[in-house]
């Protein structure tokens, strides 16, 4: 578990270390003018507890903190900034606080329909747990990124691309907007957790159909969006239609046999549903000739 120390200031230490440093410098400069021996020894004494006080300083930033260990023993962490004085024989491994980005390289997985597609994302991830970051795994930076590309890929996995290719599903990844990115948050946390990391936001940066398929889905798409458009020119044109056969029997214009009106209903949806302008044909005779 992660134990937060709070050091003394390094002030008064980094004062005691130039003092005795500039004495042992001074005690060697006597020993050098005189054959009095004992100036080495005191100058040899000054300069070593000097710089053994000076090993204990450290200088802690905002935002970062420093891993103290003792002889191979967790002894804390500390997270206070400024200039502080720990024990000299306490080894101290630097762990950033700050929040990080890191952008995960276009991956060419299969979604749930088996598609080959691409996918990238984008994630913001902070330093939680020091004592996990710094003992739980080799390298956390490392085990973020391989991490974080295996849960993008398990959710490439888990969703179809689009409802094309699944009709009956409820969240696919170019629709699912923010239930997407949530879902892919929650991973992260739970793959992340032993590394005492904590992810802040996760999103979707990218996502394709892969080359090798991408023409024949655009394709496709394209028909399925001819066909929808045409179905909705056809349900007006019917209504339409309709709307005329009425009004015309309603205000008694013309009485209209069956099978003229089968010819006006089909004169009418040819105008209509037509994708240019109808020619007009001037007719001389009767429907019976």
């Amino acid at each position: 578990m992660e134990k937060i120390t709070k050091p003394m200031s390094g002030f008064l230490a980094l004062l005691m270390s130039l003092i005795l440093f500039i004495l042992a410098v001074l005690s060697f400069v006597k020993a050098a003018n005189s054959d009095n021996g004992s100036y080495v020894l005191y100058g040899a004494g000054a300069f070593l507890v000097a710089v053994f006080l000076a090993k204990g300083v450290m200088i802690v930033s905002p935002n970062h903190s420093k891993v103290l260990t003792f002889f191979g023993k967790y002894v804390g962490t500390v997270k206070e900034n400024g200039l502080l004085f720990v024990n000299p024989l306490f080894k101290k491994q630097q762990i950033s606080l700050r929040s990080e980005n890191l952008e995960s390289s276009k991956l060419k997985v299969n979604d749930k329909m088996g598609n080959p597609i691409e996918i990238a994302a984008v994630i913001v991830w902070q330093v939680s747990n020091t004592y996990r970051a710094a003992f739980e795994v080799e390298d956390y930076e490392h085990y973020v990124k391989v991490q974080s590309e295996a849960a993008v890929r398990h959710l490439a996995n888990s969703c179809p691309y689009d409802h094309m290719e699944d009709e009956t599903a409820t969240i696919t990844l170019r629709d699912g907007g923010e239930k997407v990115n949530e879902m892919l948050e929650l991973e992260l946390n739970e793959r992340l957790a032993p590394a005492g990391i904590n992810v802040k936001e996760g999103r979707i940066s990218h996502l394709a159909y892969a080359q090798e398929i991408a023409g024949a889905m655009l394709q496709r798409q394209q028909a399925t969006a001819i066909v929808a458009a045409r179905s909705k020119i056809v349900e007006g044109a019917v209504g339409m239609v309709e709307m005329a056969l009425e009004m015309l029997s309603r205000k008694g214009i013309v009485t209209l046999d069956e099978e003229k009106k089968a010819a006006m209903v089909s004169n009418l949806m040819v105008v209509l549903c037509g994708e240019r302008g109808a020619q007009p044909i001037l007719n001389t005779g009767t429907l019976y000739q």
